[in-house]
């Protein structure tokens, strides 16, 4: 690949081209991060039985996750995006650590509730500054750095299911204490990639008080208000429909079909694994065809499947949600860097937001959608979920953001990178 361009105020650099090990590192700690993360929703049918939860409660441990994570990420993008801090990746899978710990010796309700709120506290420092690093690594190659990031986590999320049911299901609660060796792994791979973090700060030091270039100032600050605010509907749709299935799918196959805790759980496996392979798809096409028809595809497409996921049979059930999974996964590292590319200069912020968004969306949807199975039944929620992605005919009113010729992200000037060169001082990755 030929290096990209970057012009700061004052000069023209070279990119450096992908840092691929970097954004292999990054994507290997998301995905123990994220495998970590999956432990508790996969656990919830044993945590329902021994402690003799209702689905409100259920809901209510998701909300104490979710909260914490969705509540402090923009903070933290926010802090890091002025003074970033190399090795906050490795405090967070730490704070992690400490959440699995105390869930795996949990006796009660709260303390199942305070080990949930950690658990989240670690994810909240983790992706913001993570996000950040995966760009500065891009080599102006946008998409697919946020395509490689995520699918570790999308793929760590489709292993906890599978973990819990070969590890705590048969060995119980106190199991969940031999995970925290993986988060010891995590973090020993952060404190890493901290290093080569904390080596190109030296380099090139973030300056807080320069001004970012907008190349896109043109739109206007309402029309980017509205494109931001079209983009928070989109994650609304798709996070609230995922969340219905990453938290109540087991319920669901258990009560419409009869099936045993673990084999619910590997079908969850198997939709969690689609979400995996379809945000490794995402980022690229967005580099190559536009962030805009992506988020198209992937919002609006997957209707058809998921208003047939409830009247699907056993063996329909788990193909409709391999597809539901393919492609509503290929729209969270589009619409992250499309944002970013609103908003350049402030990474650090926009994926505290957004991943922030995601989480507190799915918490939210946690707790309503456990209260409406109470009042009715698990069958009415996914009747209702399956109409949730027609919300993807707002991304009608997005504006194009790339010029020809440059959606694949290796032709012509980095124009997103330039803005970030000249907020940092820098010359970019």
């Amino acid at each position: 690949m030929e290096p990209a361009t970057v012009e700061s105020a004052d000069r023209t650099t070279p990119v450096e081209k992908t840092v691929m090990g970097v954004l292999l590192a990054l994507s290997l700690s998301h995905m123990l991060n994220d495998t970590l993360q999956s432990l508790l929703p996969a656990i919830y049918p044993l945590l329902k039985t021994a402690f003799h939860l209702n689905f409100a409660q259920v809901g209510l441990i998701t909300v104490a996750f979710q909260c914490t994570a969705s509540l402090l990420q923009p903070l933290v993008g926010f802090c890091t995006d002025r003074h970033p801090r190399p090795f906050s990746l490795a405090v967070g899978m730490s704070m992690t650590l400490l959440g699995l710990v105390l869930l795996s010796q949990a006796a009660s309700f709260h303390a199942i509730l305070i080990a949930a709120a950690m658990v989240g506290t670690g994810s909240s420092i983790f992706h913001p500054e993570a996000s950040r690093i995966a760009r500065l690594a891009s080599g102006g190659r946008h998409g697919f750095a946020q395509s490689v990031f995520q699918v570790g986590g999308n793929f760590g999320a489709s292993l906890g299911p599978l973990l819990a049911a070969l590890i705590v299901v048969p060995h119980g609660q106190t199991s969940i204490i031999w995970f925290s060796l993986v988060a010891f792994a995590g973090i020993i791979v952060l404190a890493n990639v901290g290093r080569w973090y904390r080596n190109r700060l030296r380099q090139n030091p973030v300056q807080p008080g320069a001004a970012a270039l907008h190349p896109h100032a043109a739109l206007g600050r309402r029309k980017i208000l509205l494109s931001l605010a079209v983009l928070v509907a989109l994650v609304f749709s798709k996070h609230f429909y995922l969340s219905s299935l990453t938290n109540y799918y087991t319920f669901f196959l258990i009560a419409k079909f009869g099936l045993s805790v673990q084999a619910a759980q590997v079908r969850l496996f198997v939709f969690l694994f689609a979400v995996a392979a379809g945000t490794i798809i995402g980022g690229p096409l967005g580099d190559r065809f536009g962030r805009k028809r992506v988020i198209w595809f992937s919002i609006l497409g997957v209707a058809p499947f998921t208003l047939a996921l409830p009247y699907a049979g056993p063996t329909w059930t788990p193909v409709l949600t391999v597809f539901i999974g393919l492609i509503l996964a290929s729209a969270f590292p589009a619409i992250i860097v499309y944002a970013q590319d609103l908003l350049p200069g402030k990474v650090g912020l926009i994926a505290g937001l957004f991943f922030g968004l995601a989480f507190g969306i799915a918490g939210i949807a946690s707790a309503l959608l456990g209260r409406l199975a109470d009042h009715t039944s698990i069958f009415f929620v996914y009747d209702v979920c399956s109409f949730l992605p027609l919300i993807g005919l707002l991304t009608a009113f997005l504006p194009e953001l790339e010029r020809p010729g440059q959606r694949d992200g290796l032709r012509g000037p980095d124009v997103s990178g330039r803005a970030e060169a000249a907020a940092k001082g820098s010359s970019g990755p």
